[in-house]
């Protein structure tokens, strides 16, 4: 999505597996005028990450299926 003055919005991808989490962080980012997608486990965020190809990770570390950190590690692969 564009804004007015022609640049695209930023993306950023919230992962974490604690639901309470992910809705305070988007409730903070959202007046920033930014594009918010969400995972919860480790193998959701490499799907959305090749889906959404975010600006901006905030990943956390304890996840089901994939920890953050192997996340982080099958990215930097890529």
């Amino acid at each position: 999505m564009t804004q007015p003055d022609g640049q695209q919005k930023s993306r950023i991808l919230i992962a974490d597996d604690n639901e309470q989490n992910c809705e305070l962080l988007e409730a903070y980012l959202i007046s920033r005028e930014c594009e918010i997608s969400m995972a919860f486990d480790g193998q959701e965020t490499l799907d959305k990450v090749a889906e959404v190809q975010p600006d901006l990770i905030l990943l956390d570390i304890m996840m089901p299926r994939m920890s953050g950190y192997e996340v982080c590690k099958q990215l930097k692969e890529d």
